[in-house]
């Protein structure tokens, strides 16, 4: 499986839907809290082009958020990408 990295943030109901997805298919991901941290959200601003959280990455890929993330999981495609 590819590397699964989520930034996110404690109080964001979007990060805990996205992490559920993950968790319920049994996807590690290594979690990165962006809460009172400007130099970790810059960072994922910077590779993300966007500030909202949850941003997550699938190897190489950026799948986007919380939304994004479903729409995989809803067309199919969510576990071929974890395994690519």
């Amino acid at each position: 499986m590819k590397p699964v990295v989520v930034y996110s943030s404690d109080y964001c109901p979007y990060c805990s839907r996205a992490k559920y997805l993950l968790e319920s298919k049994k996807v590690a991901f290594q979690e990165i809290k962006v809460d009172g941290k400007p130099d970790l959200r810059r960072e994922m601003s910077a590779k993300a082009g966007r500030t909202s959280v949850p941003q997550i990455w699938i190897g190489d890929t950026h799948v986007g958020g919380c939304d994004d993330l479903f729409a995989l999981e809803r067309a199919g495609k969510l576990d071929a990408l974890l395994q690519a």
